[in-house]
């Protein structure tokens, strides 16, 4: 059995959507969770950018001695996912190829469409993964670059953010898309307001899940597995906690399992 953590990162707090469920899947293991938040979004950002923020914030989570490393971001794993296991000599993994994984899976037609963030989107790495393992599926894509801020600010059911949903997916309601990936972990924090603005028939997928479930078979195939004992979880962000710290609890419905604590990259 190894005791060492598990390493989480992402731009901001929107990967404490992937920990809540990771939690509830592997309830025995230590996590370090890490969310740049006075950096965040990085959806806008170049490539090269998101590269070195995403680079560091590895780092830092190896300094911390972790068995394995969740990518629970969708614009970094879309967009520099190679370059973090590049350095890492402990497994890596993102969310886009669970994700996609499922979405196939339980998808009743061969339309599925995906909102992201720019950088996501441009990268076009849905299109290229989902066509690699089945071709036949058409692909919608839609950027929603305003949900990140909304999410972070904490207004998972504000006016605004309904009238922003349905402006970014009207024209996702005439299409013949049957499941909608929420191609960003920010956005199953707005998954009502979603739900509301694509109609009922669609099927919403998010990372969370699908991630847990990967990350628990890479730890059964690696031996890392950690079965028994009280798990102990460190949150870190890189800005005033404070915010932060009250739309986290909203995550776990109020019962958030640790604090954030401020530090700083080196």
């Amino acid at each position: 059995m190894n005791n060492k953590p598990i390493g989480i990162f992402d731009s901001g707090i929107g990967g404490l959507t992937v920990t809540h469920e990771i939690i509830r899947t592997l309830p025995h293991e230590n996590l370090i969770y890490l969310g740049d938040t006075a950096r965040v979004p990085y959806g806008s950002r170049d490539k090269d950018i998101i590269t070195q923020f995403s680079l560091e914030l590895t780092r830092f989570l190896l300094k911390e001695d972790p068995k394995a490393i969740v990518v629970a971001c969708n614009t970094i794993s879309a967009t520099c996912l190679e370059a973090i296991q590049a350095i890492s000599p402990v497994p890596v993994i993102g969310v886009v190829e669970p994700t996609i994984k499922e979405a196939i899976s339980t998808t009743k037609t061969s339309h599925i469409g995906v909102i992201g963030t720019r950088a996501t989107i441009a990268s076009k790495i849905y299109e290229e993964k989902i066509r690699s393992l089945h071709h036949d599926i058409q692909i919608t894509t839609k950027a929603c670059p305003l949900f990140v801020p909304l999410a972070e600010e904490g207004w998972f059911d504000h006016a605004a953010s309904k009238l922003i949903a349905d402006e970014y997916l009207k024209e996702l309601r005439e299409t013949t898309i049957g499941t909608l990936i929420l191609g960003c972990t920010h956005y199953p924090l707005l998954k009502n307001i979603i739900q509301e603005a694509v109609g009922d028939d669609i099927k919403l997928i998010d990372s969370a899940r699908p991630t847990a479930e990967a990350l628990k078979q890479l730890l059964k195939d690696n031996n890392l597995l950690r079965t028994e004992g009280e798990p102990e979880y460190k949150f870190f962000v890189t800005d005033s906690p404070t915010i932060s710290e009250r739309t986290a609890r909203v995550f776990f419905h109020g019962a958030f399992p640790g604090r954030l604590e401020k530090v700083t990259l080196a």
